[in-house]
């Protein structure tokens, strides 16, 4: 029975392309015990993926803030040594950078085998001095999708590919992810699409404006927008479209139609919100992307030419819109929504 270490520690969008890895492996090796390395505010949502047996929390963000703590330096050394005390087979870092590859050595000390990339894929960061902290260095093509680069690389280290033969399957929880969300008291509406503005990069944003005329498309059918938000300043523009939009809503809306601004929602109580939308419209951010992995009706957009990166593609109802130069347009939102028979 192998014991496999899998360290993919940030960011949100990443943590979920790199879920397929665990089906993959569990399919060639049913009998694996697999544990994760995650930042911990991703781990209760890496908790929902099923074949993970241990996600083990990693504090770099909130260490970083406090290193003069001895609170601090004594959870790096209760890791360190948790770390070496779990006797991996396998350590496979699919980051590529320096904290993840030296949080992959601490494993090592059980003289398990590190595994990790070997080299830099189009538009991903990586490290170069990872290498020296490898056992084994995976070269990877260049032009590789970040959730490919994942599952090749998992596969060389385990010498085995024909795990890439099977489904993309992420594993996620539903039932958990439901449950998350009912216990959280949100009322939902009867029929809502999910509307994800927020993004860490201003030049990832769609218009506000848009935003507005699609809310507004959305109440002259009936259907409920619903912007959730992660940060304080995200929820001030998620407040302001919502407070637009239902204040015309005499005009524009359709009895039983609003706008819903959710309260602040754990990552497996927004995946049940994302579960149960008719449709997810957003930017390229995390939220749109465990959307896509629930492989529900999806619509990425994008500013840049970079949906071959990190767009959905293993279900028909994921739809990316955009690209350099040539922003999503509103019309092809819509027709899209219209395909989904949301509209």
């Amino acid at each position: 029975m192998q014991k496999i270490l899998i360290v993919k520690v940030s960011s949100l969008g990443d943590v979920v392309h790199t879920m397929p890895v665990i089906a993959d492996i569990r399919r060639q090796y049913p009998t694996a015990q697999i544990d994760w390395l995650v930042e911990e505010g991703f781990a209760d949502l890496v908790r929902l993926v099923a074949g993970v047996r241990c996600v083990i929390p990693f504090s770099l963000r909130r260490w970083r803030k406090r290193l003069c703590s001895p609170a601090t330096w004594s959870e790096i050394r209760q890791l360190r040594q948790r770390l070496a005390s779990e006797a991996y087979d396998q350590v496979i870092d699919c980051q590529g950078l320096i904290k993840t590859a030296w949080a992959a050595h601490w494993a090592r000390a059980t003289s398990a085998r590190v595994s990790g990339l070997g080299n830099r894929t189009e538009g991903s960061s990586y490290e170069w001095p990872v290498r020296f902290f490898y056992d084994q260095r995976v070269a990877i093509e260049p032009h590789t999708h970040v959730l490919e680069r994942s599952r090749q690389l998992v596969a060389a280290a385990l010498g085995d590919s024909a795990g890439l033969s099977g489904e993309i399957d992420f594993g996620l929880d539903t039932q958990a992810a439901e449950t998350a969300l009912i216990e959280t008291g949100f009322k939902l509406p009867s029929s809502y699409v999910v509307l994800v503005h927020a993004t860490s990069r201003a030049d990832k944003q769609w218009p506000q404006e848009r935003w507005l005329e699609l809310g507004q498309i959305l109440l002259r059918a009936g259907i409920s927008p619903v912007l959730p938000w992660g940060q304080a300043t995200e929820r001030a523009v998620s407040e302001k479209i919502s407070g637009w939009l239902n204040a015309r809503l005499t005009s524009v809306g359709r009895a039983g139609a609003a706008a819903y601004v959710p309260p602040a929602l754990t990552l497996p109580a927004v995946t049940g919100l994302l579960l149960g939308a008719a449709a997810t419209v957003g930017v390229d951010t995390g939220l749109v992307h465990i959307a896509a992995a629930l492989k529900r009706p999806t619509i990425e957009l994008y500013n840049f030419d970079t949906a071959w990166r990190t767009g959905g593609y293993w279900a028909p109802d994921i739809i990316n819109l955009g690209g350099a130069q040539q922003p999503a347009r509103l019309a092809d939102v819509r027709r899209a929504l219209v395909d989904f028979g949301v509209l």
